[in-house]
């Protein structure tokens, strides 16, 4: 599979309460120019999502984020997730990872964290909170001593705040949820959440 970071210049991080939702919501991401979504393991709904998604839209490439354990490792890639997302990361958790045979972007805030995955080979990874961690004046600085590390930042991105963080060299994507207001989603006005997907795919042609 290419590279989670070179799928979309726009992961959504999706967070869903209701499995029925999942197949319509994708379907709207998707045809906004969207393809890679990230479906959070936050509800008892997350595992169902990813199955409805998995099986029902194709051109969807569904990928399970707040992976924490090993077993929530194996079940999300048993239900059918193509790429993993942890907040951060620990030896057992990144053997687990490791193992999956899916790509996945271990989380990463600090210089240590993203030294210690490159001594173990990993140079993708998931910087959060992003903006909390520092944003894009930490992640510009990163560039220049540690060229071989790739990021998505999510946490904390905007619309606005995209472009600036997709004009850095060491980011290849970013994680939102601007795409998928609470209001659209509890209103399933899947039309507004595909305009915001497709103004969202366009974002990297703003840098």
């Amino acid at each position: 599979m290419t590279s989670v970071l070179d799928l979309a210049p726009v992961v959504p991080v999706v967070v869903l309460d209701d499995a029925a939702d999942a197949v319509p919501l994708a379907r709207a991401l998707v045809n906004g120019g969207l393809p890679a979504i990230e479906v959070t393991l936050r509800t008892p709904a997350a595992l169902d999502a990813i199955r409805a998604i998995a099986a029902g839209v194709p051109d969807a490439v569904v990928g399970a984020g707040t992976v924490l354990t090993g077993a929530a490792v194996t079940d999300a890639v048993s239900a059918g997730a193509r790429f993993l997302v942890s907040p951060g990361w620990t030896d057992t958790l990144l053997n687990a990872l490791r193992d999956s045979g899916v790509p996945f972007l271990p989380g990463v805030s600090t210089v240590s964290e993203v030294v210690a995955l490159l001594e173990r080979g990993v140079t993708e990874m998931k910087f959060f909170p992003a903006e909390a961690a520092g944003g894009t004046a930490y992640l510009s600085s990163l560039a220049s001593p540690l060229p071989r590390a790739r990021f998505c930042p999510t946490g904390g991105i905007t619309a606005a705040k995209a472009p600036s963080y997709l004009a850095l060299p060491n980011v290849g994507c970013v994680g939102g949820t601007w795409m998928i207001p609470r209001d659209a989603l509890a209103a399933k006005d899947w039309d507004r959440v595909e305009a915001l997907a497709r103004e969202a795919s366009a974002v990297r042609g703003a840098v």
